[in-house]
This record gives structure tokens, C-alpha cells and sequence, in this order.
């Protein structure tokens, strides 16, 4: 598109395949914004385009991201107000004839997957190193590695006991975080395992020494977020790729770089007839899978 579309507090520079959100200044601008400074949107990160009558004489252009596209409207969870919403624009309300031309410009950018999640991130995190203080401790982020430090006029005697904690993000399934501007916020980190019977259900937060608790002037939005967002990336990216091929189809022995036996062949071709026998595999994937372990003897 090439143009650039100014409203209050935010600039939305248009690009062929993005665009640029850059957000200003001040100390009328929300404080996320201001960490945020800027965010490279990819228009196929995104799943619809809204158009609304804002307040006091406005209208409000908003994107809306696809779900897993951006790590921190993920860990966010719809849990933003309207002022801290990176994806809004806020213009003045005789502008919204221009406002409904990007909106239909940005609709027709959008791709055949808008409406499907996306499998990685294409929005960027905020950068590690990163830290914040809670209520009963101090949360800090490396890149790789998550540490609680627990302050003793506000950790419970349980986080005292257990002493103080590091989380390797190769360990870690997923992040909870709940706004400090809700009753009860918190950030609680996931492990992908714990103990031998599989991850267990975690209790109250100020229990529990996989998480921090918030409160009045600790935990803020835009010192939290921006750190549950940059682990929540780095948990994703630690995780295999999706497998392409379809489930079942083909016995996971097939990945071997061993040369099977001609014996194990013949068992994969009768299992392949026995998918397609059942409507699983049509004619012409039955016949490509058969040819294809065949050249394998």
C-alpha cells in the first residue's frame, strides 16, 4: 500500500506484505505502548478487520490477530483494556471515510488462512533480558531461562521452604498470566511435566512456586506482559514442528533412515490395503504409498 495513516497516539505505516504500528510518546500514552515502540504486523497474521464508532467523537480501526500469531495478545488472553490494545487505531470521527478504505484494503490483503490458527509466531515478542517485581518476589527473564527471587515481606512460607526457583524454557509447556488489574493476578509458568502421573493441577498462586502473585503497584501490565509474551515465544519455539503428513496414514517407521526388511514391507503394504479397504486412503494414495515402499526394497 505505501501510505502511512495517522491517528491518536498511534501511526500505522502500510507496507506489500505488513505494517508498521509505531506508537508515540507521552505521558498520556498507555506505558505498554510506550515498551512496545513499534510491532511489524505481517498481514498474514491477521483474521479480520473491524470498523466501530469509538467515543467522543472517534472511530476505532482495529485489527484482529489470528490466534498464535502473536505471543502477546496470546498470553494476554483478551484480558486488555481498550487503551492498552496494540491493535487499535483511534481516529477522529470525520475521518471515517478514510478509516473504511483501509479497512477494505487490509480485508482484501488478508490470505486463504485468516480464519485458521497459526502453528508459529509471526509477530515479535519484546527482547529477554527482561524482568519485573511481584508482590512476593522478582520474576526475570535470560532468553533461556526463568528465575524467581522471593522477597520475604511477601512470599508465603511454602516459596520460602521450596527457595528460590529456575525454569529452563525447554522445560516448560506453556505461561499463565493474569492481569494485574483483575482480583488475584499472577504469572504462573506450566511445566511440561511434573512427577511420574503427568503435570499436576496447580493450586493458589501465592502457593504455588512456578508463579508470582501480583498486587497494588507490582506486577504492572506493561513490565509483566511484555515478559510472559517474550517466554511464551521462546517456550514455542523450543517445540518440534508439526508433522505434515496426515495421521495414520503411514506407520511412523517409514521415517527410519534403515533399509527396512522386505518382510516389514510386505506387512506396510497390507496395512495399506487394510486403510484403503476402509476408506481411508482413496485409490490414487494407496497406489503412490504402495510404489513408494516398494522402491524401498
Amino acid at each position: 500500500m505505501g501510505d502511512v495513516l495517522a491517528g491518536f497516539q498511534t501511526v500505522w505505516e502500510f507496507d506489500t506484505d505488513s505494517v508498521l504500528i509505531r506508537f508515540e510518546r507521552g505521558i498520556r500514552i498507555p506505558k505498554l505502548l510506550q515498551v512496545l515502540g513499534e510491532r511489524r504486523i505481517p498481514y498474514e497474521a491477521l483474521t479480520a478487520v473491524e470498523l466501530a464508532p469509538g467515543k467522543k467523537g472517534t472511530v476505532v480501526l482495529r485489527m484482529v490477530p489470528r490466534r498464535g500469531a502473536d505471543p502477546l495478545m496470546d498470553a494476554a488472553d483478551g484480558q486488555l483494556k481498550d487503551g492498552n490494545d496494540p491493535y487499535r487505531l483511534v481516529l477522529p470521527a470525520e475521518r471515517e471515510t478514510l478509516a473504511a478504505y483501509y479497512a477494505d484494503e487490509l480485508r482484501s490483503a488478508l490470505g486463504p488462512a485468516a480464519t485458521v490458527p497459526c502453528e508459529r509466531h509471526m509477530v515479535a515478542a519484546p527482547s529477554a533480558p527482561l524482568s519485573f517485581k511481584a508482590y512476593d518476589g522478582k520474576a526475570s527473564f535470560d532468553g533461556s531461562t526463568v528465575s524467581f527471587r522471593w522477597f520475604w515481606t511477601g512470599a508465603s512460607s511454602r516459596k520460602w521452604k521450596a527457595g528460590d526457583q529456575s525454569f529452563p524454557v525447554t522445560e516448560l509447556a506453556d505461561v499463565e498470566w493474569r492481569s494485574p488489574e483483575l482480583f488475584n493476578g499472577y504469572l504462573r509458568l506450566v511445566p511440561r511435566t511434573a512427577g511420574c502421573g503427568g503435570p499436576e493441577q496447580p493450586g493458589e498462586a501465592d502457593q504455588d512456586p512456578a508463579a508470582v502473585v501480583f498486587g497494588v503497584g507490582y506486577g504492572l501490565v506493561h513490565e509483566s506482559l511484555p515478559l510472559a509474551a517474550c517466554v511464551l515465544e521462546a517456550i514455542r519455539a523450543t517445540e518440534p514442528p508439526a508433522d505434515p503428513s496426515p495421521a495414520g496414514l503411514v506407520p511412523a517407521a517409514l521415517s527410519s533412515e534403515a533399509r527396512p526388511a522386505p518382510a516389514d514391507i510386505a506387512d506396510r503394504i497390507r496395512h495399506l490395503g487394510a486403510l484403503h479397504d476402509s476408506g481411508l486412503l482413496t485409490d490414487d494414495e494407496f497406489s503412490a504409498k504402495k510404489a513408494q515402499l516398494l522402491a524401498e526394497l
